[in-house]
């Protein structure tokens, strides 16, 4: 155990507990077990998110709880404090939840009552908008923006897919003819689509199954967005199932029986959600297996990008 957990434990008045490495990205996290129950010690990568963004992602977790959600509940600190400082950056403590995560990357699904499941998970993304637009958020909320200028502007979230450095002159030519597309079609939209707090990272992972209750982990790319983007994440990921067009009315079908949401801009939404990683691979591909991502990640998109402009008539 490093020296910065050790001190991040006793900051929750967790010496000695039992701590095992989980995962490391945008937070290192590692699960504590201790008499007072099982939780996820998060040490945040300095830099990726401010104070005032950390602040307001505990906050709305804390919400969401409060709303009957089955989200991480974030943990006072020995001082009462819910975000703390560590070195040069911060950690906080959330609950463990229990469940097994829907499925794997890149893996195929394994999963009974696959269209029940979808069904379930629909509704559960339903509920979360629905509490997310019925909270009164606190003086000074922030946290990013996944809309126009986010997704397709200069300065995207996740980087300037169409620089990415390994793109032929074809695809970037390809992927800036979407982007132009996209950006119109949206502009067009404009506050007819339902927009407001999302996730914006549900992918296999950030789902867990427990019984018949559905959980939701990972909150460190949600903020303010694009209600179909969260669909357009969930089906992107499950795209090659043999079922996918089951898999996807079940989703659908258990949104909508929450609450109502228009589907016209769907498969816009499905390119959008490819072209992120795309944009996100780049300081990545020098990692182990960050090329295969990389390569994996355009040939995904350069086909939804096609499919999508030829089926709208765009030439």
């Amino acid at each position: 155990m490093t020296k910065d957990v050790h001190e991040a434990l006793a900051l929750w008045g967790l010496d000695g507990a039992e701590c095992s490495f989980v995962a490391g990205r945008e937070n290192r996290v590692y699960r504590v077990r201790s008499a007072s129950g099982d939780h996820a010690l998060r040490i945040k990568r300095p830099g990726y998110r401010d104070e005032d963004e950390l602040h307001s992602e505990l906050a709305w977790l804390e919400a969401m709880d409060k709303a009957g959600l089955h989200v991480p509940r974030p943990r006072p600190s020995r001082q009462g404090r819910l975000l703390e400082r560590l070195g040069d950056g911060f950690v906080d403590l959330v609950d463990w939840l229990p469940g097994t995560p829907m499925g794997k990357s890149r893996s195929p699904l394994t999963l009974r009552n696959r269209t029940a499941v979808f069904q379930k998970l629909g509704a559960e993304m339903a509920r979360l908008h629905d509490a997310c637009d019925a909270w009164h958020r606190p003086e000074g909320f922030r946290r990013c923006h996944w809309d126009i200028d986010g997704l397709l502007g200069d300065a995207p979230l996740w980087g300037r897919f169409w620089e990415n450095p390994t793109l032929d002159a074809p695809t970037r030519h390809l992927f800036l003819q979407f982007r132009q597309v996209a950006r119109d079609r949206l502009a067009h939209a404009g506050n007819t689509l339902d927009a407001g707090l999302i996730h914006a990272d549900l992918v296999r992972e950030n789902v867990l199954l427990d019984g018949h209750v559905i959980r939701m982990i990972d909150f460190d790319d949600g903020g303010f967005g694009f209600r179909l983007f969260d669909l357009a994440t969930v089906l992107f990921k499950n795209l090659a199932e043999p079922d996918y067009p089951e898999l996807k009315a079940a989703l659908i079908a258990g949104y909508h029986g929450q609450r109502p949401l228009d589907l016209s801009l769907l498969d816009l939404f499905l390119v959008l959600r490819a072209l992120t990683y795309v944009g996100w691979i780049v300081p990545r591909i020098t990692e182990d297996g960050g090329a295969e991502r990389n390569r994996r990640f355009i040939e995904e998109a350069k086909g939804l990008c096609a499919d999508y402009l030829e089926a709208t008539a765009v030439q």
